[in-house]
């Protein structure tokens, strides 16, 4: 089995209650980066430890993120970064909204 076969059969991290796909649009430093999420919002949102150093995430990579209870509108954490052939399927299923 190739690797690229391994990937495809992960299955694909969708978006829960709570949860939105965004777009990096700057990346701030001190583990913070600026998101366009799909629902109309830009937030700075926080890569966790569990990220750091194990996933790089650049600008214009597409990522799952959930806001915070409060300051909803303006702050978020990032669970997942999307390959490009989920991409694909989150367009395919017109989960990327306004970002697409």
């Amino acid at each position: 089995m190739s690797k690229n076969e391994e990937k495809s059969n992960k299955e694909l991290v969708l978006p829960t209650e709570g949860q939105v796909v965004g777009i990096i649009t700057q990346l701030l430093g001190f583990n913070r980066v600026k998101v366009k999420c799909a629902d109309g919002k830009t937030r700075v949102c926080r890569i966790p430890g569990k990220m750091i150093k194990k996933v790089w995430l650049k600008e214009g990579d597409v990522v799952l993120v959930a806001p915070w209870e409060f300051q909803y509108d303006e702050k978020g954490d990032i669970i997942w970064r999307y390959e490009k052939n989920e991409i694909k399927e989150l367009k395919e299923r017109g989960l990327l909204g306004v970002l697409a």
